[in-house]
């Protein structure tokens, strides 16, 4: 079933003594190679002169690498009869595709229990795998492919003489090629449907990542080939066409990977007849390793890549990092799973986010910086909503800062009950209204702050049928009654097909998305340099807590509403946040200030004359009420102050209060946002 190729040590040594001498008497040789050799070539110009000789004696060295006898001592396993290739599949899809595929090529495919079946209602023929472990499955299927006729094919280094020694003596055929995904573990833990304990772990997959990891381990050749390979090839590729001849090249790459990477003989001997050069003029091999496919979409790249119209050990690695994270991201969500199943609390000693990239974007928060989106594909985010797992229906391509800012208005939105209108700016809500008409609730959300509001985002919570979709696109902005109002984003639960066609026609690059609620109970993680912050995500609303009257003057009924809208509101804005709101109509805010103080004032500015009798929130206590911020907003007409309390000084925020007859609830809630 195979045949042995070596280089001798004699011919090694010659072809390295030959090497030697051409280098060592550079200075006696003509400079007769062409000026692409010497731009190549990493040394001084002077040296790229021993061109001239190597080029001489390319033929002799080809010649001498193909007659050497095989020797015992430095023997490398090649093919020289049946290609194998292993196939387990949990998910068959596009099975007979590969496997004919593989037939035509001339592979003679091993396969097991339903995958064998299946390829052989296909018409491929296939080898089980009892048939080389000559041992039957058992245990229920768990023991199959765990057996040295199977993990020694794989695994088996074809460079290493003993390796292949020790397969030859027990008749141990090596594999091509494996291709294997793994129990449906992922799906069966996530169904709606209850399972029990047992079913998890039985889906748990043992033999399938075992040979992956095996496979995706052995891809490579040795560090010498690869240097010669890619040397080779790198010459070719950047030598004019008028120029191009396939032994100089060869000679330049065998110079340059001799002095980049100093070999024994074995290395060099065995490189050179793993090439097989002198019957390869373009020095493109489909190299004797194994290959390892776990993702039924690269099935086509793998087939083109056999037939020999590409060959690049780039392909090989980035198959073995697919397999290799195709098992990271099914271990994680096994120890995932397996933790909640033990109780151990909500933060684990460790964690594992698999992520999948989900889109490359055009750049990050700035241009100069690269940027990518990802999806969260933890047991945790399943049917978990949010902006990720959004549908966008329309427009350009999402940006970095365009997911941060629908993420933000998306959040906000989704708190209240009623019809609301969410307008965000840098990830702040700069307008807020609730109404049972939500034109009306989308005319004053733009009102608080229609500059801000200009080139924002905008989220609704409930569907956006025509006669929204038409307010949207023909609302004029209230500074001038003109100018019509410019959106990034339009985010909603949902869009009657009227609807959508409307927002389509506003702009090509007005992005509509459909988004579904966040779930609850969600672990928050958050880089810092080096490190991540965990946390329960902040999920509390009016109706968790309490607001305890600490003034004399109670709030009217009204007035309590408007400070759980207001309170509401500033639970979204970054901190220092300042919300002022009347009649659930968000009227001001002051956002990101380091003083509280400012951060009232740019409230007050943008609230003007309808601060009277309105309700403000703040997101923290005030460490000073007397000439600051609880007393300027007395003064300024507040007619009733939501805070957490919890300040030395919260007596003096009462007095301050009961002296200008304002109502004062603390909540005992801080909602700080960094």
């Amino acid at each position: 079933m195979f045949g042995l190729t070596a280089v001798s040590p004699n011919t090694t040594t010659t072809l390295r003594a030959a090497l030697n001498s051409s280098i060592s008497n550079i200075n006696l040789l003509r400079p007769n190679c062409s000026n692409s050799y010497r731009s190549l070539c990493p040394f001084p110009t002077s040296s790229a002169n021993c061109l001239y000789l190597l080029h001489s004696r390319s033929a002799t060295f080809k010649a001498m690498a193909a007659q050497e006898t095989v020797t015992h001592e430095t023997a490398v396993l090649t093919h020289s009869g049946n290609k194998q290739a292993l196939i387990s599949l949990s998910d068959k899809r596009d099975l007979t595709l590969l496997g004919d595929g593989l037939q035509k090529l001339g592979y003679t495919i091993v396969s097991t229990g339903g995958t064998a079946s299946a390829l052989e209602t296909a018409g491929v023929s296939v080898t089980k795998v009892e048939q080389l472990t000559r041992f039957p499955e058992m245990l229920d299927g768990r023991v199959k492919t765990l057996h040295p006729n199977i993990h020694g094919g794989i695994l088996a280094r074809r460079d290493e003489k003993h390796h292949m020694e020790a397969l030859n003596e027990h008749g141990i055929g090596v594999f091509d090629i494996v291709v294997v995904n793994l129990y449906p573990f992922y799906d069966t833990v996530t169904s709606t449907k209850e399972i029990e304990f047992e079913d998890g772990i039985e889906n748990i997959d043992i033999g399938g990542p075992a040979m992956i990891r095996a496979a995706a381990k052995v891809f490579h050749l040795n560090h010498f080939a690869n240097l010669f390979l890619y040397a080779c090839e790198s010459i070719m590729r950047h030598m004019p066409c008028h120029e191009q001849n396939n032994d100089e090249a060869f000679i330049v790459a065998l110079y340059i990977s001799l002095k980049c990477n100093p070999v024994d003989i074995f290395d060099f001997g065995y490189a050179v007849s793993y090439l097989n050069l002198n019957m390869c003029p373009e020095f493109k091999q489909n190299h004797k390793d194994v290959l390892v496919v776990v993702d039924s979409q690269d099935y086509p790249a793998l087939l083109e890549f056999l037939k020999g119209n590409q060959d690049n050990q780039q392909f090989r690695r980035e198959l073995a990092w697919k397999a290799f994270q195709h098992v990271a991201s099914y271990d994680s969500a096994v120890a995932e799973w397996l933790w909640k199943q033990t109780n151990g609390g909500k933060f684990p000693p460790n964690i594992t986010v698999p992520m999948t990239l989900k889109s490359s974007l055009r750049y990050g928060e700035n241009p100069h910086q690269k940027a990518a989106f990802y999806a969260d594909k933890s047991l945790s985010e399943v049917d978990g909503g949010g902006i990720a797992t959004a549908i966008q229906h329309h427009g350009k391509e999402m940006s970095y800062n365009n997911y941060l800012d629908a993420d933000a208005a998306w959040n906000c939105v989704a708190e209240f009950k009623k019809p609301t209108c969410v307008v965000v700016k840098h990830t702040n809500p700069c307008g807020v209204a609730s109404r049972d008409d939500i034109l009306e609730a989308y005319r004053l959300a733009v009102k608080a702050d229609p500059v801000s509001a200009f080139g924002g985002i905008v989220a609704f919570n409930i569907e956006v049928d025509e006669a929204l979709a038409k307010e949207i696109r023909e609302f004029r902005s209230p500074t001038d009654g003109e100018t019509r109002m410019f959106y990034e984003i339009v985010v909603a639960p949902k869009y009657t097909k009227k609807g959508l066609e409307i927002l389509r026609g506003k702009s090509k690059t007005l992005r509509i998305l459909e988004a579904r609620n966040n779930k609850k109970g969600k672990l928050s993680l958050r880089q810092v340099g080096g490190g991540w912050l965990a946390q329960d995500t902040d999920d509390l609303t009016p109706e968790d807590i309490q607001f305890k009257v600490m003034s004399e003057k109670a709030p009217e009924e009204s007035e309590l509403r408007d400070a759980e809208f207001a309170w509401l509101c500033a639970k979204h804005v970054k901190s220092n946040a300042i919300v002022i709101a009347k009649n659930n109509c968000m009227l001001g805010m002051g956002s990101g200030q380091p003083n509280r103080r400012e951060s009232l004032r740019i409230a007050l500015k943008k609230a003007g004359d309808e601060v009277k009798g309105a309700a403000l929130a703040s997101d923290a206590f005030f460490p000073f009420a007397w000439k600051d911020a609880v007393e300027e907003a007395c003064e300024n007409g507040i007619g009733v102050i939501a805070e957490p309390g919890g300040s030395i000084r919260d007596g003096d925020a009462i007095d301050c209060c009961n002296k200008y007859g304002v109502s004062l609830v603390f909540t005992n809630v801080r909602h700080f946002r960094h």
